[in-house]
């Protein structure tokens, strides 16, 4: 009988403690303002130039923002500061990819990878351009049906949106006597440093379709392949939590 006593009254001091250390944790858990959006999308063009034929699901883009609401008086709008991280990419189903440096006609023009000598016995399997940026959204107003339960409630958000280049470069997959690589050459390969578009968010709850839309253009003036003046648009859809 003591022993059981005694097997009982650990159990319970036991229990006790893991409840006071999950009460503590609960005490000490950061309650951070605003919320975070991960945006996942496909990635289209615009004017595209020769040789820059995109691939659907390769062609993809992921956000990692941070939005900080402020209501907009009693009204059901709110005023939605942001910004965060966008890693895009394009995946060309040719195999094209951009040179290492700019061509003698003044451009970064697409070329064929078997034209560069250290690819004249290979075989490819993917070439993708990769840009990386910092985005901030200075403009983003949101409509809410139930502001005071945004975890249920319809909204529709517009905002704009500006960028600068982090980093960028070429992947090119490839095969050569059996042996499998991965050659990447990083640097700007004529992309625009700089950019800005407009966006909107349509959902319920934590849950959000989005469309941004690049109204500068891809590559910067008069160094993209044959100068061309490409423009970029993102559609897919969002979750955000906290």
């Amino acid at each position: 009988m003591f022993k059981r006593l005694i097997v009982v009254a650990l159990a319970l001091t036991i229990s006790g403690s893991l409840s006071a250390q999950e009460k503590k944790r609960k005490a000490y858990k950061p309650d951070i303002p605003g919320f975070f959006l991960i945006d996942f999308g496909l990635n289209s063009v615009f004017s595209s130039p020769q040789y820059f034929t995109k691939g659907f699901w390769g062609s993809r883009t992921l956000n990692l923002y941070y939005h900080y609401p402020v209501p907009i008086g009693n009204s059901k709008f709110s005023y939605n500061p942001g910004g965060g991280f966008s890693f895009e990419r394009f995946k060309l189903t040719n195999n094209y990819t951009l040179p290492q440096q700019i061509q003698a006609d003044g451009y970064f023009d697409l070329i064929n990878p078997n034209t560069l000598a250290a690819f004249s016995n290979a075989s490819f399997k993917k070439s993708m351009i990769v840009s990386n940026y910092f985005d901030i959204m200075p403009l983003e107003f949101r409509f809410d049906t139930n502001p005071k339960d945004v975890s249920r409630s319809f909204n529709v958000a517009i905002g704009g949106r500006v960028g600068v280049l982090m980093e960028s470069h070429t992947k090119i997959k490839y095969s050569e006597n059996g042996v499998n690589g991965v050659y990447k050459d990083k640097q700007l390969h004529g992309l625009n440093q700089f950019r800005y578009g407009a966006y909107t968010r349509i959902g319920i709850g934590n849950f959000n379709f989005f469309g941004f839309y690049n109204i500068s253009p891809y590559f910067a003036p008069n160094k993209g392949p044959a100068a061309t003046i490409m423009n970029t648009m993102t559609i897919g859809i969002s979750l955000n939590g906290l």
